[in-house]
């Protein structure tokens, strides 16, 4: 459902089966389906999440089949990424929605969650060791979800392939900085036809001139946030 929609519980359940429905083509296995089933309502239902409290809140005695989901179960995770951003649009589509691009971190304990490294967050509002990704949000006049999203991968990853290996990262991943992620999910977006007039995010992508020249490209219109030291240069022209 939209976030900041207040939604009834009985309709709540009955979008979200209807969600899984969606996508349970996606899923080879009835049991995988299952278990993601009752991952998606520990998400909803519990005010702090992780595998152990969800696991928990779905009945099971330990949290290994929901760390099987998440990392070892086969299903097709591109497949849901397009039903659920389709599913949005259909729901909240309006042509004069606003595309989002923004970026959160997760703090983490240890070294080895993919992506880790000690870097800022605006989560804690210092530099910490988290894992930090971009999400692209969808925000109409109905509502607003989020539709895509991307992990920073930072140059002490993309540059250790053994490190990489380890951690299960596809060997052809390679350094890519925040706003080329934003980039990426918004020009897929876009080809995929998502209804939207406007792009917005805050000065990390403003100050990119390579997402400004792909959002020229698609004609749509963005909001952009630049640094307040930022040198604009002009052209004087002489009088004749």
């Amino acid at each position: 459902m939209a976030v900041g929609h207040r939604v009834e519980p009985d309709r709540w359940r009955a979008e979200t089966d209807r969600l899984l429905a969606l996508i349970a083509a996606r899923f080879g296995r009835i049991e995988t389906r299952r278990r993601a089933a009752r991952f998606l309502v520990g998400l909803a239902d519990l005010p702090r999440k992780n595998c152990w409290s969800i696991a928990e809140h779905a009945g099971d005695v330990d949290p290994h089949g929901m760390q099987y989901l998440l990392g070892r179960a086969g299903w097709d995770t591109d497949g849901v990424h397009d039903d659920l951003r389709d599913y949005v649009t259909t729901n909240l589509g309006d042509t004069d929605a606003v595309l989002v691009v923004d970026e959160t971190g997760d703090l983490k304990k240890g070294t080895c969650t993919v992506g880790v490294q000690r870097q800022y967050t605006g989560t804690a509002g210092r530099i910490e060791d988290a894992q930090v990704a971009v999400y692209l949000t969808y925000a109409g006049a109905r509502g607003h979800a989020m539709i895509d999203r991307e992990l920073s991968l930072p140059k002490s990853w993309t540059g250790d392939p053994d490190r990489c290996a380890e951690a299960g990262v596809p060997a052809d991943i390679e350094f890519l900085t925040k706003p080329a992620l934003a980039t990426g999910m918004i020009r897929r977006a876009l080809n995929a036809g998502v209804p939207a007039r406007w792009i917005a995010g805050d000065e990390v992508y403003g100050a990119d001139p390579a997402l400004r020249d792909e959002l020229e490209i698609h004609q749509v219109g963005y909001v952009l946030a630049i640094g307040c030291d930022r040198r604009v240069p002009t052209v004087c022209r002489s009088e004749t």
